[in-house]
């Protein structure tokens, strides 16, 4: 069979907001059958299935047999049941970030992927928009990178911190960028709402002297995403909600880049790699070890000391 003739079975775990897009994505894309949902609530399974197609499923290891690969999109605590089910059945996954409750379960999910042959990619949909950029093709490491990632109280995601939410896509970004290993941690948070912390901040230093400083906040008065790049030859001012940047450095960046398919639907784009790898052999766009290194991070800073403490 021809490599464009092959087709992929796709299910999705999860009926809430994300896992709605997957589904979306699958029962779209041409070489994707959307083959079922698995969500506990029964209810929201079939609605989602009826709109997009597939069936129902209210158990995942059925899901799991009749599925090539799957995406889990469920709460952030549940990922690792899921991926770990799916990959030790050696079917493919697409994980949702963060990849694990802790650096331990990445890790075995890393492992379960290299035992059984699969692909595991992780959901850091915003190097999608790097791409679109031009800004992993810059030749040079920055010297220095300092971001902030703000959004309005909201009831989704609250089983994790506002490190796992929302810094974690920073953190992804910084250590993409820097291009060298952690050497230190430092990070401060608040007790948050419900127990985990709703605001964050963090400082990475890198072996090669690139330095992060990260903050993110959840109980933001609105929606603010910027990210500002330093390099030895000039700034790159960038700003995600608007999806602009203003460009002092050499380097030739994309200002058109908010017009590319991969920035205007990054998690689409994120599923076209998911399926181009399992597919086609092409190489994972968000390997598991890009996952597990987010969320080592990221777990340092939450382990940090408390504001006021």
């Amino acid at each position: 069979m021809a490599s464009q003739d092959k087709r992929l079975r796709a299910g999705v775990v999860g009926a809430g907001v994300f896992g709605g897009f997957h589904a979306s994505k699958y029962a779209a894309h041409p070489r994707a059958d959307l083959a079922g949902i698995y969500e506990p609530d029964a209810a929201r399974a079939r609605a989602l299935a009826d709109k997009h197609g597939g069936k129902p499923y209210d158990n995942l290891a059925r899901l799991i047999e009749d599925c090539d690969a799957i995406t889990v999109a469920s709460p952030a605590v549940h990922h690792f049941e899921a991926a770990a089910a799916a990959l030790a059945n050696a079917r493919h996954v697409l994980v949702e970030k963060p990849i694990a409750s802790s650096v331990e379960e990445a890790r075995e999910l890393i492992k379960l992927a290299a035992t059984h042959g699969c692909v595991l990619q992780v959901g850091h949909q915003e190097r999608f928009v790097f791409n679109a950029m031009g800004l992993f093709a810059v030749p040079d490491r920055p010297k220095r990178i300092v971001a902030s990632r703000m959004g309005p109280p909201s009831e989704r995601c609250l089983d994790v911190s506002v490190t796992l939410d929302l810094m974690i896509h920073d953190l992804d970004l910084a250590i993409a960028l820097a291009g060298g290993a952690v050497k230190s941690v430092e990070g401060i948070v608040d007790e948050g709402r419900f127990g985990t912390p709703d605001v964050a901040r963090a400082k990475l230093v890198f072996d090669n002297g690139c330095v992060a400083e990260l903050s993110a906040s959840r109980v933001h008065h609105e929606r603010d995403r910027k990210m500002r790049v330093e390099y030895e030859t000039g700034v790159l001012e960038i700003d995600f909600v608007a999806k602009t940047f203003d460009n002092g450095t050499p380097y030739d960046l994309d200002p058109d880049f908010a017009d590319a398919p991969e920035a205007k639907d990054s998690l689409g784009a994120n599923v076209n790699a998911f399926i181009a790898s399992v597919l086609d052999g092409e190489p994972v766009a968000v390997p598991g070890i890009a996952g597990l290194r987010a969320l080592d991070a990221a777990r340092a800073i939450d382990g940090a000391r408390t504001y006021g403490s």
